[in-house]
């Protein structure tokens, strides 16, 4: 299935900044028939049938990339996560789980909306398992543990279930914040006659750059760039509710302002 030309820059931004195993299973992930399908096929479900924002290929791939991004600043800082410090995995394994469960969370969508976090469970465990097959055929343990890690990471990643882990921490903030411009632009061209629950669309269209970099005072900042003040709906009512809901909200700096005026510190 062809891929598309910004789907496959999000593809080579991630694996310039991978390397050994993890660099390994998100090639198998991307060159997978079936998750390309079930990515294309969400999309259809989520802007075509439903009117809503991007939840295909490109959003997937930049929520795994969003995680990744605050995963190395994490672990540039000193903060281990959760298999490490439980002894019973590494660091790598923990990466490895934050993408593959970044690149399955929406494929509930193909299905439906409301719960599709569940639904994208059910959707993800056959795939999780032939995965973890290829890449932990000799451990059953670090089978077990990972499919369970990236269960909750998935579950997780609406914030209506409650989450305990740093790596399903960095999912659900990664997913939040992909709500650039772009991201509802493809749903606004669609369906122009206004529709309860538009303010979801039409305030992330005031979104201009999400910044993910280090923090001043902790490990990870998250800065958003708005060009219209409706943009503080994204942040106050999906953005920071993620963060807040997250394990990982300790280590995370949150700020935004239209650019060119006072920016407004969260956390």
């Amino acid at each position: 299935m062809k891929r598309s030309v910004i789907q496959q820059k999000f593809e080579e931004k991630i694996k310039m900044r991978l390397s050994g195993k993890p660099l390994d299973v998100i090639e198998y992930i991307f060159s997978d028939p079936q998750i390309q399908a079930l990515h294309e096929y969400a999309n259809i479900v989520s802007l075509k049938r439903l009117g809503f924002n991007d939840h295909g290929p490109v959003h997937m791939r930049k929520a795994a990339l969003n995680a990744l991004l605050m995963f190395d600043l994490l672990v540039e800082a000193g903060i281990r996560l959760n298999l490490e410090k439980e002894g019973v995995g590494t660091a790598e394994d923990s990466k490895i789980a934050v993408l593959a469960a970044a690149l399955l969370h929406d494929i509930g969508m193909t299905v439906c909306r409301d719960k599709h976090e569940f639904m994208s469970v059910n959707l993800a465990i056959p795939i999780i398992d032939r995965m973890l097959e290829q890449f932990y055929h000799s451990n059953i343990n670090k089978r077990v543990i990972l499919k369970s890690l990236i269960m909750e990471c998935i579950f997780g990643h609406m914030a209506t279930q409650t989450i305990h882990t740093l790596e399903a921490g960095l999912v659900l903030v990664g997913d939040g914040c992909d709500m650039e411009q772009g991201r509802s632009r493809i749903s606004t061209m669609l369906f122009d006659k206004p529709r309860v629950g538009d303010i979801h669309k039409y305030s992330s269209t005031g979104i201009e750059k999400v910044h993910i970099s280090k923090g001043d005072k902790r490990p990870i900042k998250i800065h958003v760039d708005m060009t219209e003040s409706v943009g503080f709906f994204q942040i106050e009512e999906v953005l920071f509710p993620k963060i807040a809901f997250s394990p990982v909200k300790k280590y995370i700096e949150l700020e935004a302002g239209i650019i060119g005026k006072e920016i407004k510190k969260y956390l």
